[in-house]
């Protein structure tokens, strides 16, 4: 592709190569730079890619696009953001994909990959139609699974991955939307044929300034969107709703002028069910998700399936059958008298979701086992801690990945949350071990809440990824406890 073609929409500042010499591709690292390409200098969260112009010229970058003329001897375009000039060149790249798909993207704190699974789950089964995914546990294209390393890919893969969905025959692309691809350029161009916001609370304020940033940053998918959903019980759902491009259909549970609406709720150990009432129609809906929350996501998928012109009935006829998604309320298998949730919950607010929604049916204790992500906003460590204490009957503070922190030093942070509480808790550090000793000491009728991996197989200590499956963890507990003998609950 000739480097004009490649690079049109980068907004150019100005230009010190041959705008028709032929890219043989382009490439954002130099460690997987070929003779040839592009090499787009991006900055990022750690590394500035400025600073690997020289390497990518020995390389065999035949030209350079960045924010600042290099000083390295290498034909170069300057543009006003790389990061944009990326996202662009990467679209033109692969032939515009987007444009032939129906983009739906989702967007929130909570609940993101849940509602993305589930208006996959929708739309394939009422329409037929073949549908891409991207979010945090992995990528799909219809049925085929593939790795994610990131909840919205940089914006290179994303094209790829959209170009693959075209490929295979997919007519729709679901995917989540952090505030860090937002932010970052990652889906900059894509159009979306319609935006969900879900729901926006304390989260990230390691990467931006304030809550009201972050919600900024949330709101800019709406203006991408031609048709919007927004959940208006939020407080901040009028940042959203004040940026949408195109129509706005909103959705509550408590506000009554929504267009979308639920009532008689009812929640139960293994499921949700209500009426979804909206003008001139009302049909019952039943979701085998536990909680509150999915009284939401539910909502949600409504709501983009409406803007997508399908069936309100159809899809809450699909809604009743649709699988659940790891890592989301999930319940472990065990041998013994006691529950075993996994839940994702790395947030103040979806703590309390999951623990209020064990309270909802635990015949015994609620035990909630948790800790604190290292390198990430420390200001939330105290509130999950008094969160912790105050709606569980017991609570086992432990590490989650500490990765540069000291996992002491975040267990420290979390327990200043819990003083002055009478909830009895216990601390022990090693994740492993922690999972143990609650497992030994559950009794009958408890629910025992392993939260903030979800599903994660990993931790992460230092920069080093180390292999830790909770559903591993509980199996090998329960095998032990078999070949010793030994009451698995008591």
């Amino acid at each position: 592709m000739l480097l004009r073609d490649l690079i049109e929409k980068g907004n150019i500042v100005s230009v010190n190569a041959d705008m028709d010499m032929d890219a043989a591709g382009i490439c954002f690292d130099t460690r997987k730079l070929g003779a040839g390409d592009v090499f787009f200098a991006i900055r990022g969260y750690e590394f500035d890619g400025h600073g690997f112009i020289a390497g990518a010229a020995e390389r065999g970058a035949i030209c350079v696009v960045c924010e600042e003329p290099p000083s390295a001897d290498v034909p170069f375009v300057v543009v006003g953001d790389s990061r944009r000039a990326l996202a662009a060149a990467s679209a033109a790249w692969f032939g515009f994909p987007a444009a032939k798909l129906k983009v739906i993207g989702v967007t929130g704190t909570n609940g993101k990959t849940t509602v993305t699974s589930l208006i996959k789950q929708v739309i394939e089964k009422v329409t037929g139609v073949k549908t891409g995914l991207i979010g945090t546990n992995g990528n799909m294209i219809g049925d085929r699974e593939l790795p994610a390393e990131r909840t919205t890919p940089e914006s290179y893969e994303t094209q790829e991955l959209l170009a693959a969905m075209v490929g295979e025959g997919c007519g729709y692309a679901v995917m989540e939307v952090s505030s860090h691809a937002l932010r970052m350029g990652r889906v900059y161009g894509i159009e979306f044929e319609v935006g969900v916001f879900t729901n926006l609370s304390r989260d990230h304020l390691d990467f931006h300034d304030s809550i009201d940033d972050y919600a900024e940053t949330k709101s800019r998918l709406f203006s991408a969107s031609r048709f919007c959903a927004v959940n208006i019980d939020d407080a901040y759902a009028l940042d959203m709703i004040k940026k949408a491009a195109g129509r706005v259909l909103t959705y509550a549970v408590r506000d009554d002028s929504a267009e979308l609406v639920a009532k008689n709720i009812g929640l139960f150990a293994d499921r949700v069910d209500f009426c979804a009432l909206t003008v001139g129609s009302l049909c019952r809906v039943e979701l085998p998700i536990p909680g509150m929350i999915s009284v939401y996501n539910a909502l949600s998928v409504l709501s983009a399936a409406a803007l997508l012109g399908v069936d309100p009935e159809k899809a809450a006829d699909v809604l009743k059958d649709c699988k659940r998604v790891k890592g989301r309320a999930e319940v472990v298998p065990t041998c013994g008298d006691f529950t075993v949730l996994i839940d994702y919950a790395h947030t103040p607010d979806a703590l309390e979701n999951i623990i209020m929604t064990a309270q909802g049916f635990a015949p015994g204790r609620v035990v909630t086992l948790f800790g604190c992500g290292g390198d990430r906003d420390s200001s939330k460590r105290p509130l999950m801690g008094a969160i912790a204490a105050k709606h569980s009957d017991f609570v086992v503070v432990t590490s989650d990945n500490p990765r540069t922190e000291e996992p002491g030093a975040i267990i420290d942070a979390i327990l200043t949350g819990m003083e002055g509480t009478d909830t009895p808790f216990a601390v022990i550090e090693n994740r492993r071990e922690a999972i143990n000793w609650a497992l030994e000491n559950a009794m009958q009728g408890d629910v025992l809440i392993l939260a903030g991996k979800g599903h994660e197989t990993y931790q992460i200590f230092g920069t080093e990824k180390r292999h830790f499956d909770e559903r591993e963890v509980v199996a090998e507990y329960f095998r032990q406890a078999g070949r010793q003998g030994l009451r698995a609950a008591k």
